[in-house]
C-alpha cells in the first residue's frame, strides 16, 4: 500500500503519507517530501502546497500520537512498542524511552527541534502527551519544526530536478540525506545552546 501511494504522489498522498510518519508506521518523510518537490520543479505539482500538505499531515499525525499518550498513559505505550505490531513499526520501550529523555532534557522545545532529529522525529509527540504539555504550544512548535525540515526536503527535491535524472531520484536523495542530517543536528545544537543561554541569562 505505502510503495503504491508513493508511486502515485499527489497532495493527498502526501498528506496520508506524513501522517502515517507522524504516528509510528515507518514512511520515510524524505522519499515524500524530496520527490513530490521534484515533480514540482517539472510543473506537476505546487512545491509551496507540497510543503503545506506534508505540514498538516505532520500535524494530523503527531496529533494523534499526543492524544493516544495523554489519554492511555505510558505503560500501554510501553506494552505496544514492545508487542509484535511495535516491532513491524520498527518500535521498542528503547526508542520511546530515548525521546522521553530528549523531551525531558530540552523540555517543550523539544516539540520543535526534534522534528528535525532521525529517530525521534515522529516520537516526539509521545512524551509531549506523556507530560500533558499544552495542546496548542505543541502543535505550534510541532508546524514550526515540521514545516523546517519539509522545506528543506523541497529544497533538496526542486534542485535535484536540474542535475539528477528521475530514474536515479532516490538513490542520489539517500545521498543527500547524510549531509542534511549532519547539517541538521548541527543547527538543532545551536539552537539548544541558544535556549540554554537564554534561561541560563534569565536567571
Amino acid at each position: 500500500m505505502i510503495s503504491s501511494l508513493l508511486n502515485n504522489l499527489n497532495y493527498g498522498t502526501i498528506l496520508l503519507l506524513m501522517l502515517l510518519e507522524s504516528t509510528v508506521i515507518p514512511v520515510p518523510s524524505e522519499l515524500v517530501v524530496a520527490p513530490a518537490a521534484y515533480h514540482a520543479a517539472g510543473g506537476s505539482l505546487n512545491v509551496f502546497l507540497v510543503v503545506l500538505f506534508a505540514t498538516i499531515g505532520a500535524d494530523l499525525g503527531a496529533s494523534i500520537n499526543y492524544f493516544v499518550a495523554l489519554y492511555v498513559g505510558r505503560p500501554v505505550i510501553y506494552k505496544f512498542a514492545n508487542s509484535k505490531w511495535g516491532k513491524m513499526c520498527l518500535l521498542n520501550q528503547e526508542k520511546v524511552e530515548k525521546s522521553e529523555r530528549y523531551f525531558d532534557d530540552h523540555g517543550i522545545v523539544a516539540t520543535l527541534t526534534g522534528r528535525l532529529i532521525p529517530g525521534i522525529r515522529h516520537l516526539i509527540s509521545l512524551p509531549a502527551g506523556l507530560a500533558r504539555m499544552n495542546y496548542w504550544k505543541f502543535l505550534l512548535y510541532t508546524t514550526l519544526g515540521a514545516g523546517a525540515w519539509h522545506s528543506i526536503l523541497a529544497a533538496m527535491g526542486w534542485y535535484l530536478h536540474a542535475i539528477v535524472p528521475e530514474d536515479q531520484l532516490e538513490a542520489t536523495i539517500e545521498q543527500y540525506n547524510h549531509y542534511i542530517v549532519f547539517g541538521i543536528l548541527a543547527i538543532v545544537a545551536l539552537a539548544i545552546l541558544y535556549f540554554v543561554a537564554k534561561k541560563y541569562m534569565k536567571k
